[in-house]
């Protein structure tokens, strides 16, 4: 199974997530990510981070969704709507889903709020994937609808929630 982690620059949040998610995915499941507008850079805090966490960051590198080798089994929106970003809509055959969550490369204020801000996003998206990856599924691949519930639930999910 392969999973799109899609926004519109992929330099932050969605590289975070395509990151953690293969670090932490078992034999099986495969996580790429790609923007509909890539910035043609990782964010260097991103990389940073991911070092900082012990996740590996070799290959990773801004994308277009034009670029992709295949298409993917689900594809998860990572920007932020609220915030008023426009995500973009992935018109292959995929079960989608929203996870938003804010876009740590517009932190403004120290250093320290700064740092936070991307923190903050890589734990919320660490604390989906983890749900995510808890998942039944081999029960839920066969009734794509059931997964497409889980997966819009696991989006509006943040670390210390009692789910």
């Amino acid at each position: 199974m392969s999973i799109l982690f899609l926004c519109t620059g992929n330099s932050c949040r969605s590289i975070l997530a395509e990151a953690t998610f293969n670090q932490l995915a078992p034999a099986g499941l495969k996580a790429v990510s790609a923007g509909s507008h890539p910035t043609g850079q990782v964010h260097p805090r991103s990389l940073a981070l991911l070092t900082r966490e012990g996740i590996p960051t070799e290959g990773l590198h801004s994308k277009s969704w034009d670029d992709l080798d295949e298409a993917p089994d689900i594809v998860i929106t990572v920007c932020a709507s609220a915030a008023g970003e426009t995500c973009p809509a992935y018109l292959g055959p995929a079960i989608r889903a929203h996870w938003g969550v804010d876009d740590p490369a517009h932190a403004t204020g120290s250093e320290a709020h700064i740092e936070a801000a991307f923190y903050n996003a890589y734990r919320t998206l660490r604390y989906r994937i983890e749900q995510f990856l808890a998942l039944p599924f081999d029960d839920l691949r066969l009734v794509p609808d059931s997964l497409k519930t889980e997966l819009s639930r696991i989006g509006t999910l943040i670390p210390g929630d009692a789910d």
